[in-house]
This record gives C-alpha cells, sequence and structure tokens, in this order.
C-alpha cells in the first residue's frame, strides 16, 4: 500500500509544479504586456508657425532634453509669447514648469494646448495631461484617507 500512495504523491508534483510555472510564465506575460509609459518629449510646432517661435523651440527642445529645465522653460516661454495660439508651444512650457515643480502653472498650460489642439492625440493622451484630469471637472478637495467625511461616536478630533 506504501508503494501506491509514494508514486500517486510523486505523480502529482511534476503536475503541481507545472501548473505554477505556467502561473508564474502568464503572470510574466500580462506583466510584459503592458505598456511603459513614454518619456515626456517636446513637440515641434505646426506648420506654418512664425520661424521665430520654431526657433525658440529648438533652442528649448535642446535644452530639456540637456535636463536644463530653467533654459528650456525660457525659450519655450517665448515661443509661447511669438505663438499664443500654438498648442505645442503651451504644451512645451508646460513641461519645462512640470520638470521645475511648478505643477499649477504647467497644468494650466497643459490644459491651454488640449483647448488649442482638441485633434491632438499626443497632447490629449499624455501622462503629464491624465495626471490633471479631465479639464471640465472642477478641482475637488479631497479628504484625509482614515475619515469618512461625517462624524462619528468617538471619531476623534473636529
Amino acid at each position: 500500500m506504501r508503494k501506491g500512495k509514494d508514486f500517486m504523491q510523486q505523480r502529482s508534483k511534476p503536475k503541481y509544479m507545472s501548473m505554477l510555472i505556467a502561473a508564474l510564465l502568464l503572470a510574466g506575460m500580462v506583466a510584459c504586456s503592458k505598456s511603459k509609459a513614454k518619456p515626456l518629449v517636446p513637440l515641434a510646432l505646426e506648420s506654418g508657425t512664425k520661424p521665430q517661435a520654431v526657433a525658440l523651440t529648438e533652442q528649448g527642445t535642446q535644452a530639456y532634453q540637456g535636463k536644463h529645465f530653467e533654459e528650456a522653460k525660457t525659450y519655450f516661454s517665448q515661443a509661447v509669447t511669438a505663438a499664443p495660439q500654438s498648442g505645442p508651444a503651451h504644451y512645451n512650457y508646460a513641461l519645462a514648469l512640470y520638470a521645475l515643480g511648478d505643477t499649477e502653472q504647467a497644468r494650466q498650460h497643459f490644459l491651454e494646448a488640449a483647448n488649442l489642439s482638441p485633434g491632438d492625440k499626443v497632447i490629449w493622451d499624455s501622462p503629464a495631461l491624465h495626471q490633471f484630469g479631465n479639464p471640465e471637472s472642477p478641482k475637488t478637495v479631497k479628504e484625509h484617507p482614515t475619515t469618512t467625511g461625517r462624524p462619528t461616536f468617538g471619531g476623534g478630533p473636529r
């Protein structure tokens, strides 16, 4: 009887291991199939934009790619002044502001870029813009994660 039991245990181990390996492979495939966030890169301006704005954008792009964000901010700001109706100009300026940590001003220019470029998938689908949500939705104040928003008996300070 002992021999039959050992045989059954040995036979179930490979099956268990096969199932475990298959599950791990599946999990690995799912993890690898998710797209990685694309790096934020400045955009070229639309054709027909003033040559001065295009030149400033090229200089700002070089500075941005060299991680000289303050310099990039200056060039992109001048490009926005030269081409105020350009969505990519506002987007590029917002990227530099965002890199410098000025998220509120960056948010305003990301939204302006989206409003000026309604069909531009790069601007509308950018991770930088997604972070700020729908432009039409009002800002909401987030509550502390440990509170429910309503008083409870012994619920702490009010």
